[in-house]
Parts: structure tokens; C-alpha cells; sequence
């Protein structure tokens, strides 16, 4: 366990000095990229919802008639 531990630190040591290497414009450019695929993510799952709840007609506004006990 220790050890897979030292291995996932030295990772994301390794990556951390990767990103400060890189140069501003490019990490710029990479979040940019990390924002644009998640409001993408984000616009294509409120999309599906609305679309969903849209093909409903019929809304359920009886009572539960099982309780639990």
C-alpha cells in the first residue's frame, strides 16, 4: 500500500512539474480546451434532460397510497 502510495505521489510530482515547465500561453490554452469540453458536457446533459421531460405529457400528481411502516 505504501508503496502504491509513493507511486501516485511521484505521478502527480512528475505532472506538476510538467504543467510549471510548460509555457503560460499553452497552459492557458490548455485549460481553455478543459472549459470548453465541460460546458460542452454540461449544454449535451441539460439538452437531454429538457428533451426528456419535454416528451412527457403526463404529470403524476397523485398521492402515495403505500406507506412504509
Amino acid at each position: 500500500m505504501k508503496k502504491l502510495r509513493e507511486n501516485i505521489d511521484r505521478f502527480f510530482d512528475r505532472l506538476d512539474e510538467n504543467w510549471r515547465t510548460m509555457p503560460v500561453r499553452k497552459q492557458h490554452q490548455y485549460t481553455l480546451y478543459l472549459f470548453v469540453g465541460y460546458l460542452l458536457l454540461t449544454v449535451g446533459v441539460v439538452a437531454k434532460v429538457w428533451y426528456d421531460t419535454s416528451q412527457s405529457k403526463t404529470i403524476c400528481t397523485s398521492t402515495i397510497s403505500k406507506t412504509l411502516s
